[in-house]
């Protein structure tokens, strides 16, 4: 079911839908029940807000991760009498992003845990909506040529990404002879002015409480070291086809511009609106067409104005010192970026379980690229293979550092 006017309900599975991602997905098609249908929910450990998903959108599906949560989940449901059939396990997630009744998936599974889903749902031919950056940044070509098999269409969900799908034309044919740069903006986080000497001393909550965003606590931490930046940067070197060296990254405090093309006529497109994530899930779940998201409108007298600072100035190389490792992974043999992804993902655990300092996740991750030397992957075992190898180097470095 395709019909891009909406007369037909398009069926949605969420993968992830207890996430923040997840939620804002649900109060968009909240807005829409003529032209969606929530057909499957999946979630890794929050059984309670699972069911109260279940008894609002009622899904023919809901799917946990593990046995026992699946188990609690389906005894609570058939007690409220719900329709919803439960099911449980990395399999059953899978089967729902290529389940035949499905249109649309949501990827909003976070980290490399998603990865075999995305595949899934790429391989199917589905319209997936990408809120997990990582299936791009450990997958990479490997993932974009599952994608063309299924002939499946891929829509960014990031905001920034969003921001430059909607700022680029739609012929996409055409895109690497129009672009000059992509301009990817960031706020900063909640760190942008904080003296980097001072960094040993940044809690996990103080590092979760981002100025601009609600997101969830490992995204939050992303957004602190930037390193959220720097996963970015490669998927965006793999969603539009660019060479990394015209990609920037520029500091943009507001987070009121969410990203740019700059044309080889040195014209410049920027998406602008509220930092508020239902936005571009509105737009990927209407593409070509928009429709209502329920976020609030930018009200441009209310604004003071929009500034901008470069990566290099005011300290913020030895702040966010992760980013650059986005353009040097994508330089280096392929599978690294896969290396990338999984020391940061051990880091940021290892940080808000109080293991180790703010200020060595960084090290975690250059330590962990510099004794793992991927071969290019072939397959998801080659990929799973690879986390897996990645992981247990990091958290090595995690164990040694703790002491």
């Amino acid at each position: 079911m395709s019909d891009p006017t909406g007369l037909i309900k398009q069926r949605v599975a969420i993968l992830g839908s207890t996430g923040s991602i997840g939620v804002s997905t649900l109060e968009v098609l909240a807005l829409h029940p003529d032209r969606f249908e929530v057909f499957a929910l999946t979630a890794a450990t929050q059984v309670d807000k699972l069911l109260q998903q279940c008894v609002q959108f009622r899904p023919a599906f809901a799917v946990m991760a593990s046995s026992a949560h699946g188990q609690e989940l389906a005894r609570q449901c058939r007690a409220l009498g719900l329709p919803t059939q439960v099911l449980c396990g990395a399999a059953e997630i899978t089967a729902m992003a290529r389940h035949e009744q499905v249109d649309v998936v949501m990827a909003a599974i976070v980290g490399a845990a998603g990865l075999a889903s995305c595949l899934a749902a790429a391989r199917a031919g589905k319209r997936l909506l990408l809120a997990n950056k990582e299936a791009l940044v450990v997958g990479g070509d490997y993932f974009l040529q599952a994608v063309a098999a299924g002939g499946a269409k891929l829509l960014p969900i990031d905001s920034e990404h969003s921001a430059v799908f909607q700022s680029l034309p739609d012929d996409q044919a055409n895109w690497a002879a129009q672009i000059d740069k992509i301009i990817l903006t960031a706020s900063g986080g909640p760190f942008r002015q904080r003296d980097p000497a001072s960094f040993a001393d940044i809690t996990p909550d103080q590092a979760c409480a981002h100025p601009n965003w609600v997101m969830g606590r490992k995204i939050s931490v992303d957004s602190a070291t930037m390193m959220n930046k720097a996963l970015e940067v490669i998927e965006a070197h793999y969603l539009f086809g660019v060479a990394p060296q015209q990609i920037e990254v520029v500091i943009h405090p507001q987070s009121v511009i969410h990203s740019m093309v700059q044309y080889r006529d040195h014209s410049v497109v920027a998406q602008l609106g509220t930092p508020d994530m239902k936005v571009p899930i509105a737009y990927g779940l209407s593409w070509p067409q928009r429709m209502a998201s329920g976020a609030s409108a930018l009200d441009f007298r209310a604004m003071a104005g929009l500034t901008f600072e470069a990566i290099d100035s005011n300290g913020h190389g030895q702040r966010f010192p992760g980013l650059a490792l986005a353009w040097s992974v994508l330089a280096a043999p392929a599978g690294t970026t896969a290396v990338l992804n999984a020391a940061n993902e051990v880091a940021v655990a290892a940080f808000l379980a109080s293991q180790i300092r703010f200020d060595q996740m960084h090290a975690v991750t250059l330590e962990t690229l510099s004794s793992v030397q991927p071969a290019a992957p072939g397959s998801l075992d080659d990929l799973l293979a690879l986390d897996a190898l990645s992981r247990d180097a990091a958290t090595r470095v995690v164990a040694r550092l703790a002491h």
